[in-house]
């Protein structure tokens, strides 16, 4: 069973995030699953959900016509707080959701059954559902295909993300960086050698899309590691998490020393200005978090958590700036 984090929301929606798959076009797998389980269950209603801070989002969907709604309207909101699947066979004499509009109107649900869609380090990051419009128990043996359903979910988006370059930066794709980095982290630990790891996150990006859109926001991403991958070694690995966040490890590196060279990428990529339209020209900036390989047993996942909550620092401190794990 997975570790799930739950209740580390901050967590979860960078893990969302990370991945890159919000707001993406229709994909077989996705659709071919959500056509499988209204078949299988025999139920009107099934989709791919993925929650974000905000909003419901459906990846695919069957006999939905609603592609987004608000989060608090979401049944699938309350199946990614816990780790197992959510049931309510009545949700008419549901207290939750007696007086749910979905419910007490179109699409007029009735049964419900959520199983989580948990990303491989344990967050929750939506659910595969199957809705109806008549009461209904759902049986073990339905849970259970719901499950195998999410796990074939889980391990296409895993796939999306097997290509060892990123097509839009030409950074290491999430899977690869996490590949070498640990391998790198390995002869750190043999040699007793010094390691140091970067986060990096774009400030203010959600604002960039939605001012300029998704065009505009690929120009700024890819500007970053462009910059990113100048002023870098040719031995650091530097790969795109996913969304407009990037890691950076760098051996053979002190704490001190990766401070200052994400300070050089910070000061550097706020004076720069992308051109997104005929004339029209933004600037943005970073915020890095930094993390220092403490032990030999340190393992990347380890590192990355220290410098993720480093950069939620440097977020929550001003943005543009850089933080270090060891400063806290």
């Amino acid at each position: 069973m997975f570790d799930t984090k739950l209740g580390d929301e901050e967590g979860r929606v960078r893990a969302l995030e990370r991945l890159d798959i919000l707001d993406t076009r229709e994909e077989t797998a996705f659709e071919l699953v959500a056509t499988l389980v209204r078949q299988t269950l025999n139920v009107p209603m099934s989709g791919v959900s993925l929650i974000d801070r905000r909003r419901h989002w459906f990846k695919a969907r069957r006999g939905i016509d609603t592609q987004e709604f608000p989060r608090e309207l979401s049944f699938c909101s309350r199946t990614i707080d816990q780790s197992g699947a959510l049931l309510i066979p009545d949700a008419r004499v549901d207290p939750l959701y007696a007086d749910h509009p979905f419910v007490a109107g179109e699409p007029n649900v009735v049964s419900y059954a959520g199983f989580p869609l948990t990303t491989p380090d344990g967050y929750n990051i939506g659910s595969l559902c199957a809705i109806g419009t008549a009461p209904r128990t759902f049986t073990l043996e339905e849970v259970e295909i719901l499950s195998n359903f999410a796990k074939i979910l889980m391990d296409s988006i895993e796939l999306r993300q097997t290509a060892s370059a990123d097509a839009l930066t030409g950074a290491m794709t999430r899977r690869a960086w996490v590949a070498e980095a640990k391998a790198e982290l390995r002869r750190a630990a043999r040699y007793d050698h010094p390691v140091s790891l970067a986060m990096m996150d774009i400030d203010k990006f959600k604002s960039v899309n939605d001012t300029w859109g998704h065009p505009a926001g690929d120009i700024v991403i890819a500007g970053l590691s462009n910059m990113t991958m100048d002023l870098i070694r040719d031995s650091d690995l530097f790969g795109r998490l996913g969304g407009e966040e990037f890691a950076l490890l760098m051996p053979e590196t002190s704490d001190a020393q990766a401070t200052a060279l994400a300070e050089r990428i910070r000061s550097a990529f706020e004076t720069q200005s992308f051109d997104i339209k005929k004339g029209d020209r933004i600037s943005c900036t970073v915020s890095i978090g930094i993390a220092h390989a403490r032990t030999r047993d340190d393992t990347i996942e380890q590192m990355l958590e220290r410098a993720d909550q480093a950069l939620y620092l440097a977020k929550n401190g001003g943005r543009n700036r850089v933080v270090s794990s060891d400063d806290r």
